[in-house]
């Protein structure tokens, strides 16, 4: 049963998503260790994400930019074929671990960006977002700085993150569908989890204009990068 331990947490980390735009996913992540067995963290966690996302996309649909989706979503798919192919080379018993240190790399190190703002860029974004999300799971800070060229309004990236987030977790899903991860002995787990998500979302996204912004990349980065070493941890010292 402590398995059930995800629903609150799924709603938690669902609220922070909604209020600020980020952050919720990979927080929820780096809980999921120890909960779920290793095999289900990331199909789980794909599926319950899309959730949060489309329904934060849904709570402000006003916002949202469809001129975006198509280029996403064409790299999206070469990324999922791509990822789910260094997937299946993971050895599932050390995986935890492997997300860990993605976690920290993407944490601390800045990474390369698409540059420009055309439909190239989204579509290298589509790419690397889904791909690299099919072994790491939580990338979504990752398209904030292309995002960022087109609007820097607060609900436009709040609701367009949430959109293109949708459609990389949708590929996952269907990737670790196609891969033969089973949903059927985590129906119930899943629907709480979606569930939890979506009141989250509805929470968050109502919570967002009250909410201060200073300070929390800092503290957010500390608490992650914990929680990470906590999924290091699991694996190098079992028990």
């Amino acid at each position: 049963m402590g398995e059930y331990l995800l629903l609150p947490l799924a709603f938690l980390t669902s609220a922070l998503a909604g209020a600020i735009g980020m952050g919720g996913g990979v927080l929820l992540l780096t809980l999921m260790p120890g909960l779920v067995p290793a095999p289900a963290i990331l199909p789980l966690h794909a599926l319950t994400q899309l959730a949060s996302n489309l329904s934060r996309a849904a709570f402000g649909w006003r916002h949202i930019d469809w001129r975006l989706e198509p280029a996403v979503a064409a790299g999206g798919t070469l990324g999922a074929a791509v990822g789910g192919g260094i997937y299946r080379s993971l050895s599932l018993d050390w995986l935890p671990a492997v997300i860990g240190v993605l976690i920290l790399l993407l944490t601390w190190l800045p990474l390369p960006q698409p540059r420009g703002r055309g439909q190239g860029a989204l579509a290298l974004l589509g790419f690397y977002q889904t791909g690299l999300g099919m072994v790491a799971g939580a990338t979504g800070p990752l398209g904030a700085a292309v995002l960022a060229r087109y609007s820097v309004q607060r609900d436009w990236l709040v609701v367009n993150t949430a959109v293109y987030m949708s459609i990389s977790h949708l590929l996952r899903g269907a990737a670790f569908g196609l891969m033969g991860f089973s949903l059927g002995p985590w129906l119930g787990l899943l629907a709480g989890m979606i569930g939890a998500s979506v009141l989250g979302s509805w929470v968050g996204t109502r919570l967002r204009a009250y909410l201060p912004q200073a300070n929390f990349q800092r503290w957010f980065r500390l608490l992650v990068s914990l929680l990470a070493l906590r999924m290091i941890a699991l694996v190098l010292w079992p028990g």
